[in-house]
């Protein structure tokens, strides 16, 4: 019973941690809801899904990445949803996502771009570019 009791609590702390960092890296990341995710697909707007990690070293460096684009182009039009690898299973499974550190990348209904485990900002940034047309 302890142990499930840490187990929750160190979760807890895990997702608080992870939505200080987001807010702090890039206000327009949030988890990953359904709803969400299909209103903005039925507006048009570009949407990142994020399939993180806390314990996942990739995962920090495409943050610091991702950080980097939005914090250089605040008027970025592009959404990022979060999907947490440990905690998210369901959606895990529903994007076919191999691993964690897995970008999908939408706009208009349509998957345009997928990377698993890239981290170089070479490669991640012109990909958000050609959506948000920056």
């Amino acid at each position: 019973m302890i142990n499930k009791i840490k187990l929750f609590l160190m979760g807890s702390l895990t997702m608080f941690a992870l939505m200080i960092s987001l807010e702090s890296a890039t206000p327009e990341k949030v988890m990953f809801e359904q709803e969400l995710f299909e209103k903005y697909q039925s507006e048009g707007t570009p949407v990142l899904i994020d399939v993180w990690a806390s314990w996942c070293p990739t995962c920090k460096i495409q943050q610091e990445v991702l950080g980097e684009y939005f914090n250089n182009h605040p008027d970025s039009k592009i959404k990022v949803l979060v999907i947490d690898y440990d905690e998210q299973q369901e959606w895990v499974r529903y994007f076919k996502a191999p691993r964690q550190s897995t970008l999908y990348l939408y706009q208009n209904n349509e998957q345009v771009w997928f990377s698993v485990a890239e981290t170089r900002a070479e490669q991640i940034i012109p990909e958000l570019m050609k959506v948000d047309q920056i």
